[in-house]
């Protein structure tokens, strides 16, 4: 494995990040192909032999049962000093907001309750799952200040948003002196390469760290499109964000395939080594031992420039899609200018 550090932190983080939305209880979150706690650990187990020492989960992943699964695991495993925990929380919701609820409060009590998920007294990186549009941008980076202030979080990411958001967030953060944002978890692969648009440029240069999830296109970067798998059949999710561009995308997913055979290694291999050219560490979902394993080998193919270009020639510009798709304001009349204020 090889590390890195997370943009302007002091994290040193395995260049693989374990995603870890598919642990969790299937009867408690919409995604049937979750694993249990056994087969959980089985893989965050062998993640830890393999040099992986980044863990990512949040809140919301199966109603804080993937949170527990992995504090559990790396309370068994692992220091916890050895170990870069992430997880995120939601925008409040509407009763939060109809009872007053300030996001600084909905941060704080956010923020309890995965600790208490985790088993843990902070977490490394702490994550605006998406944005919020009823709640001002002041509040959300006061409240998140407040938790590293008091030593609950060390450092603060982003996920889904676009580029404007960020740099007006941490514009905001830098006049408050608050903490500023130091990653982005944004959609971004082979076959949906939007982020590439303003917001790889943004992160060059003001060192913000990628690490961005469906690294793998929910598994189809990973296989030839005429084979199936049980997600592939029943992540309707996954089908919303991908089925519309499946002709174009399966230009570049053959070109990854003849790229692994012609190398004798998978397709997950090749997938993941395109994208460590472009990101700190990408978050790889994994229900499945082999899928961490050819997650951990792709940090040591290097691609050679031809075959960088044989995969990115193909691309064609694609509809935003998944969160990013839905990250609109509720009034489309409103500026919401005065978040910033």
């Amino acid at each position: 494995m090889k590390y890195t550090t997370l943009g302007n932190s002091d994290l040193n983080v395995s260049r693989i990040c374990m995603g870890c939305m598919g642990f969790g209880d299937a009867g408690n979150g919409q995604h049937s192909w979750t694993i249990d706690e056994a087969h959980s650990r089985e893989i965050i187990r062998r993640g830890l032999e393999l040099g992986v020492n980044f863990f990512d989960t949040a809140i919301a992943y199966q109603s804080g049962t993937s949170e527990q699964y992995v504090g559990r695991a790396l309370r068994d495993f692992a220091r916890r000093e050895d170990v870069v925990v992430a997880t995120k929380f939601l925008p409040r919701t509407p009763d939060e907001i109809a009872n007053g609820v300030t996001g600084q409060q909905h941060i704080a009590r956010m923020l309890d309750k995965s600790l208490r998920n985790l088993g843990m007294d902070y977490v490394d990186l702490y994550i605006y799952h998406m944005w919020d549009w009823n709640t001002p941008i002041y509040d959300i980076l006061d409240g998140l200040n407040q938790a590293v202030t008091a030593g609950k979080v060390r450092y603060i990411g982003i996920s889904n948003c676009y580029a404007w958001q960020l740099a007006k967030a941490n514009a905001l953060a830098e006049r408050e002196v608050f903490a500023k944002f130091v990653s982005v978890q944004g959609h971004y692969n082979l076959i949906f390469r939007e982020e590439e648009r303003e917001m790889a440029m943004l992160c060059a240069e003001d060192n913000i760290a990628m690490t961005p999830y469906s690294a793998l296109a929910s598994g189809r970067l990973a296989r030839l499109p005429e084979a199936t798998s049980k997600r592939a059949a029943e992540d309707t999710y996954a089908k919303f964000k991908y089925d519309a561009t499946k002709e174009q995308d399966e230009v570049i997913i053959r070109r990854v395939a003849e790229i692994a055979e012609n190398r004798g290694v998978s397709m997950t291999e090749v997938s993941l080594a395109w994208i460590l050219t472009k990101v700190t560490s990408p978050v790889v979902g994994a229900t499945k031992l082999h899928h961490i394993e050819g997650a951990a080998k792709s940090v040591e193919l290097e691609l050679t420039p031809e075959e960088i270009a044989s995969l990115e020639t193909p691309y064609v510009p694609h509809a935003l899609a998944g969160v990013m798709a839905q990250n609109q304001p509720v009034n489309k009349n409103k500026t919401h200018g005065n978040q910033f204020l």
